[in-house]
């Protein structure tokens, strides 16, 4: 049973499970057109560490540790100070009945997490009920059998072509490939989420809608229907929802009035898990047909990477593919002809148990490592096609946010009660899956933004 098993309705990334016996990918691919002749990334991490000269920069990044260590310090007695206050209100009972019931909504997150107010309140009670009649997938199936997706046959390179048939039959295989069946229908049951999910969100984006709107309208739907309970089911990461130049790890925070334009590509990259495996995938939605031989060429150099990939493929082979496709494509935009260009400095990866970027790296362009690919691994392949120069920097406001797997078992003192509550609630909902302020925000925490910077300095 060497195959591969992806689903093609997806546009971008492409996830795939490499079992003891064959290659095993449970959902489909994911595509990241680029329209701009320039490019931008953004990604930030709670262990990013700030680049700085030697000695003077040092003893600044001191002194800033302790401005900022002073001016939580003064938070942490403001709020005290604020709740002594609001005990001795309490006790001579409520007055006035409207903002008494106010203030009870917004002690319990009753408002709208993108703090836009009534208006966006409407909006989401016009969809909420769609989203309420939605039958979560264990409800689905419920002898707990999830669809398998599209199964290709695995080839083994240097054996003239072969089909690789004694994985498939030989019984030892078998039997071994049985024992993961748990791990493979927790993956499976994400994938079908994923997949109901984009065809949910198809059928409803259009152009002059709020990127924070569709970001929360899709989680919602994602919510539903792996029936999010902690860290035992949920979303992987934030919704993504980049836009043209911007290719990767875009989502609005509160009060962010980005609009989708009907002349847009957008990235839509979302993750659900279940039991930390998750599905890293995404879809490229655009709406002027100028893009579709864009979208068509990284398909294409997708599809590729696809055929490449298997137990002891190497990394750099399979990068090397994707290119030699990608760069074969041509787009025509208001008169001048691009050649599709990989984005050099992104890549897949290999995904482990609640950590989405599990250590190995797939190159989308010729020149990587001779990394093999090894049995039982999950990776994700992901292809950035773009039209400008395919090279990326970080810029715009961080909006992502990760514990450093590798720092998970060291104790780095934190000092202030803030700092350590955040952390407290960082742990217990997001574990070591990456989460954004939006998230923050829909648990209810305000006045967060110095205890998370303080948390990102301590760990850098």
């Amino acid at each position: 049973m060497n195959r591969s098993i992806i689903n093609r309705s997806i546009s971008p990334f492409f996830f795939v499970c490499l079992q003891t016996f064959c290659l095993q990918p449970f959902i489909d691919l994911h595509i990241q057109a680029v329209s701009e002749p320039t490019e931008r990334g953004l990604e930030s991490k709670m262990s990013k560490k700030q680049g700085g000269k030697k000695g003077g920069a040092k003893a600044a990044g001191n002194a800033q540790d302790e401005d900022l260590d002073a001016i939580l310090a003064e938070l942490d007695v403001a709020d005290k100070e604020k709740a002594a206050k609001d005990g001795k209100k309490a006790k001579g009972g409520k007055k006035g009945g409207k903002s008494g019931d106010g203030s009870k909504g917004a002690e319990n997150g009753d408002v709208e997490m993108n703090g836009s107010g009534g208006g966006a309140g409407n909006v989401k009670n016009d969809w909420q009920k769609e989203i309420d009649a939605l039958v979560p997938i264990d409800e689905q199936f419920k002898d707990g059998k999830y669809p398998h997706g599209e199964e290709c046959t695995y080839y083994i390179k240097g054996k003239d072509g072969r089909v690789a048939s004694d994985r498939e039959s030989n019984e030892e295989k078998k039997a071994l490939n049985a024992s993961y069946e748990e791990m493979y229908e927790d993956y499976r049951r994400s994938a079908e989420a994923h997949r109901q999910v984009r065809q949910y969100v198809r059928s409803w984006i259009k152009p002059g809608m709020k990127m924070i709107d569709i970001c929360e309208r899709l989680e919602a739907a994602s919510r539903r229907l792996i029936k999010e309970n902690m860290l035992e089911a949920g979303l992987a990461f934030p919704t993504g929802c980049s836009l043209n130049h911007c290719a990767a790890h875009y989502t609005p925070n509160a009060g962010d009035t980005t609009v989708l334009n009907w002349g847009d590509v957008c990235k839509i990259d979302y993750g659900i898990h279940v039991r930390g495996r998750l599905i890293d995938s995404a879809f490229t939605m655009h709406f002027d047909p100028r893009f579709d031989p864009l979208v068509e060429a990284v398909k294409a150099s997708t599809n590729a990477g696809i055929k490449e990939a298997g137990i002891d493929a190497r990394l750099g082979e399979i990068g090397e593919v994707i290119e030699e496709v990608m760069t074969s494509h041509e787009v025509e935009l208001d008169g001048r002809t691009y050649t599709v260009k990989p984005i050099r400095n992104l890549n897949g990866h290999s995904i482990g148990q609640y950590r989405v970027h599990g250590g190995k790296t797939v190159p989308i362009v010729k020149g990587g490592d001779s990394t093999k690919m090894e049995e039982n691994e999950v990776y994700a392949i992901e292809t950035f096609g773009s039209t400008g120069k395919g090279y990326v920097h970080d810029d715009m406001e961080t909006s992502h946010y990760m514990r450093n797997f590798d720092l998970i078992d060291e104790k780095i003192p934190i000092r202030l009660a803030r700092s350590k509550g955040l952390l407290n609630l960082i742990e217990k909902h997001f574990g070591t899956l990456a989460f954004c302020r939006r998230w923050v925000d829909r648990l209810g925490e305000t006045k967060y933004l110095m205890s998370l910077k303080d948390l990102c300095d301590k760990a850098s």
